[in-house]
């Protein structure tokens, strides 16, 4: 059972384990069974699903939006451990394959904690382990990239990675209205909120753009132009509901970009 560590400690550990199991790994074939793109897609789509998990966690541990979130983490829970079973039959890389092992660590944990009454120090550990699932769903994307020598396009991994940040605006908004009134809490808020809307901006000037994909990102833009300032006043609070719902929309609208992003080849 992993303990309780600080998160830059479970960085040190995540980063030793890489480096021994990369050792271990010295022949690796080829990467994956199946279309690259979809594996790649499918990893990223973990990232998104960590942080889905811990922030419908702490919602129900609020007693905020109680059935959504409670429908919500189990479908995120099934969601995460089918994706994990699908990885670990599609991709063949050894190093690859001990990374999954970990992110599996931390979600069963993560799941078994989830399932006890709330409680601060409970909803500390959910944080962390998302962390950690976060941190290693993405050192194996780039691990399929780098291994794959898999040439991504950053329109893809961007709009990709939107879908994760917005999960993280919420979780970091309801951790602190939870009691957890660090200032990690206020500052990843804040980081998370600054870097989603410079992919947005990003995302919305780009020339290449399809007539569709502006205008799924053109209605992401007028909501987020509203919204981003409540999650900014993470500290005065009082709109969990809205952010929940809204970031919610922007994590669903965000996933449809992604695949049209795929499909033009943009």
């Amino acid at each position: 059972m992993l303990q309780h560590y600080p998160r830059a400690f479970t960085r040190l550990i995540l980063g030793v384990f890489v480096s021994v199991t990369t050792l271990l790994g010295a022949s690796h074939g080829k990467t994956v069974s199946g279309n690259i793109a979809e594996v790649i897609n499918i990893a990223g789509k973990q990232r998104m699903l960590s942080q889905r998990i811990a922030k419908d966690y702490l919602y129900i541990g609020k007693k905020i939006a109680v059935d959504k979130a409670t429908k919500q983490i189990e479908q995120s829970l099934s969601a995460f451990k089918k994706s994990q079973k699908y990885l670990e039959k599609a991709i063949n890389d050894p190093e690859i394959k001990n990374l999954i092992a970990f992110v599996n660590i931390s979600e069963k944990e993560l799941e078994a904690t989830a399932k006890k009454p709330f409680s601060l120090d409970n909803a500390q550990l959910v944080l962390d382990l998302s962390e950690s699932m976060l941190e290693g769903s993405q050192y194996i994307v780039d691990s399929l990239k780098e291994t794959a020598k898999f040439k991504s396009s950053s329109l893809v991994a961007t709009s990709g990675k939107q879908r994760m940040l917005a999960q993280r605006i919420a979780k970091y908004y309801i951790a602190y209205q939870s009691g957890i009134k660090d200032r990690n809490t206020v500052e990843q808020m804040k980081t998370t909120v600054k870097l989603f809307d410079a992919n947005n901006k990003k995302l919305l000037n780009n020339a290449s753009n399809t007539a569709t994909i502006s205008r799924k990102l053109k209605k992401i833009n007028m909501l987020w132009k509203i919204v981003y300032k409540f999650y900014l006043n993470i500290e005065k609070g009082g709109l969990p509901f809205i952010v929940f719902t809204s970031t919610d929309d922007i994590t669903g609208k965000m996933d449809k970009i992604t695949s049209l992003y795929t499909k033009a080849r943009l």
